[in-house]
């Protein structure tokens, strides 16, 4: 096993891997081997905080460095300044390192520690790192890099991505009727995976029928093949042309989400999805499309008073207004279904959820239970079957 001083040597040498030492476990790692061994507390306390640090997550530090080295974004993977032959030889020998230091479990200290059997352990296994990161790089179209290879849904903050850790599970199989209408939206994003030009997207139409729902589900159905999800508010638009900027070269395909969007007449944040839409000096690249669900097909909450006023050019205003949902280059509705779609998205739920109770007894609660609901809608389905399996 390496000395201590050697494995601290390493770490601080490390170039590609810089952000390594920022992690909260490799860190602690650090001053762990920066420490020494016959100091007493304060090589106690170096110690238990690595120990601690990683035990919270893992007691396999070789699975946890391997975890943090493949999910590392770093100028290498983004291919930021190109992979020449001298960066790919400086990355076999930190992988070299990587692998080494992945194997370190304290035995060189504990003899010569006077805390001694007190210290914690941990366990390590051998890995391939070069191998693990070759394949990494192999998949990145796919599995992208950082932390968009560990989650597929977020949202933004301050212009900056924030993964979700627990997203909506909604899956696509769970959905039921507006086949018609869900297959236009994943026929776009199989173009927008498969490289192929891709349109921004509008859904609107009445409330509960599953526009955001069908979002939701086509990002996590196509997570394994390299889709990602960014959830966006409206008020937040303006933030976004930067973000487009960074997203530009990555690997991976993009659904820009923007979840029940509509606006006044004098809104501010019309200009911006206007600008995103359009494209301008800033427009997103061919792996990124927009996906936005509205209740009204215009997107404008227009008044009458909006058509008065003293606007030399009001009708030029109006029809611009008018027409941003012409930005979008797919549109599709969803309406309100009829009686024989309420009832055959109930019966379709109640079998998913494996409700036993007569057909007959479970069309008469559906209807009854809509009416009280205030209509038919999907949403109004799926919160009757939950009730009556919550029930039982």
């Amino acid at each position: 096993m390496e000395s201590m001083k050697t494995l601290s040597s390493g770490l601080h040498s490390l170039v590609i891997f810089r952000n390594l030492l920022r992690d909260p476990v490799i860190s602690r790692l650090l001053t762990l081997l920066d420490s020494e061994p016959d100091s007493g507390a304060p090589f106690v306390d170096a110690c238990c905080e690595f120990a601690s640090a990683l035990f919270s997550r893992t007691e396999d530090f070789s699975s946890y460095l391997l975890s943090a080295v493949l999910e590392d974004e770093n100028f290498y993977i983004t291919g930021a300044s190109g992979q020449s032959a001298l960066l790919n030889g400086r990355l076999e020998e930190e992988l070299r390192f990587l692998q080494q230091l992945s194997l370190f479990d304290g035995s060189c200290f504990r003899s010569s520690s006077p805390a001694g059997s007190l210290l914690p352990t941990w366990t390590v296994s051998p890995r391939d790192f070069s191998a693990a990161y070759k394949e990494t790089v192999k998949n990145l179209p796919q599995k992208g890099y950082g932390i968009y290879a560990k989650y597929h849904v977020f949202t933004v903050s301050d212009g900056h991505l924030v993964p979700v850790r627990h997203p909506d599970p909604q899956k696509l199989s769970e959905l039921s009727g507006y086949e018609a209408e869900r297959s236009k939206v994943i026929a776009n994003t199989l173009a927008l995976l498969e490289g192929k030009p891709a349109v921004n997207a509008l859904l609107y139409g009445d409330a509960g029928t599953g526009k955001s729902s069908t979002v939701k589900a086509i990002a996590n159905e196509y997570a394994h093949r390299g889709l990602r999800l960014i959830e966006v508010k409206k008020n937040q638009l303006y933030q976004i042309p930067d973000l487009m900027d960074s997203l530009s070269s990555n690997p991976l395909k993009f659904i820009l989400f923007i979840d029940d969007l509509s606006f006044s007449s004098n809104d501010n944040d019309f200009a911006a999805l206007k600008a995103i839409l359009e494209g301008s000096v800033s427009s997103h690249g061919p792996n990124l499309v927009v996906y936005a669900t509205s209740n009204r097909r215009h997107l404008i909450k227009e008044n009458f008073s909006d058509r008065e006023g003293d606007d030399l050019h009001l009708a030029d205003t109006m029809q611009e207004l008018l027409s941003l949902s012409a930005r979008f280059g797919l549109k599709i509705t969803f309406s309100r279904p009829d009686k024989d779609l309420y009832i055959q998205i109930v019966l379709d739920l109640a079998s998913l959820y494996e409700l036993s109770i007569d057909r007959d007894e479970l069309i008469r609660k559906a209807e009854s239970f809509a009416i009280r609901s205030g209509g038919r809608s999907p949403r109004t389905a799926k919160q009757l079957i939950e009730q009556l399996k919550a029930a039982v």
